[in-house]
């Protein structure tokens, strides 16, 4: 089965050895949209059972760099699960309110409930990656949220969440191809910001503050995935091969039903 890219907590990073074009094994596209579909299937009757036991809960983080393709991950992967059951927040620019709070303020409030599974589309990794490219705190508060993060996730841990972080590793060839084709099509001009060319500018320094993140913060208890995201479909396949994978290993049940329930013939 495709796996992503996971590595030893404590142990450093280097993107620049990861191919974003790789594939773990014989993989194209037409055997991977029939896995996508078993996957799919699978992964829905999990999430109904999830939802039924109401005991814990997954959290499904998605960050990468613009055109990474978060937005087309989750489209692909949890089309086949309720929205009564998982939900969906994207974390941009935090509001004023949002800053008057600590940095994690908002990002609890979006953890999924128990029986759910939520989809951090970005995340409180915002707050070590744009914060610190950007430097819009101190260098010291920066690097002190490493360790808070840990401790957040490591709450959330022992609250019955279960944490699958992943890192969508697009090249920056890649990614210059999917802004120009959004730049090119009318129905897709709207996606398309004069600040990601700024932003793209930044390319290293955000290699360099993504590399920090996936090493301070890789934990037995919530640990990294890098997935290659060059090609699309391999991308969505891992990660639905990982979804479907952490919901098998919880194998949540059916809660028993009600006693004296054999003998009622509803009229």
């Amino acid at each position: 089965m495709p796996r992503p890219i996971t590595f030893k907590p404590g142990e450093k990073v280097c993107l620049a050895d990861i191919d974003p074009r790789k594939i773990d094994g014989d993989w194209d596209k037409e055997s991977a949209a029939e896995r996508m579909e078993q996957n799919a299937e699978r992964t829905r009757d999990l999430a109904y059972r999830l939802y039924a036991e109401n005991r814990r809960s997954v959290l499904l983080v998605l960050q990468g760099m613009d055109t990474a393709g978060k937005d087309g991950t989750i489209r692909a992967v949890m089309h086949s699960v309720s929205p009564q059951s998982c939900q969906v927040t994207p974390f941009k620019a935090p509001s004023n309110l949002e800053l008057d709070h600590d940095f994690l303020w908002r990002i609890h409030q979006a953890v999924p409930r128990r029986g759910n599974i939520g989809i951090f589309n970005r995340s409180h990794y915002e707050d070590v990656l744009v914060v610190r490219v950007h430097n819009l705190v101190p260098k010291e508060e920066w690097r002190s949220r490493y360790e808070r993060i840990n401790e957040f996730e490591q709450m959330l841990t022992e609250g019955s969440v279960t944490i699958v972080k992943c890192m969508l590793h697009v090249s920056k060839e890649e990614q210059r191809e999917r802004l120009q084709k959004r730049l090119d099509n009318p129905n897709k001009r709207w996606k398309f910001s004069k600040g990601d060319l700024a932003e793209r500018k930044l390319w290293d320094d955000y290699q360099e503050a993504y590399e920090a993140a996936l090493a301070h913060c890789n934990t037995k208890h919530a640990p990294w995935h890098v997935i290659p995201a060059d090609r699309k479909w391999y991308r969505n396949l891992v990660v639905s091969e990982l979804l479907r994978s952490t919901l098998e290993e919880l194998d949540p049940q059916f809660p028993p039903s009600e006693s004296g329930l054999d003998d009622i013939t509803v009229v």
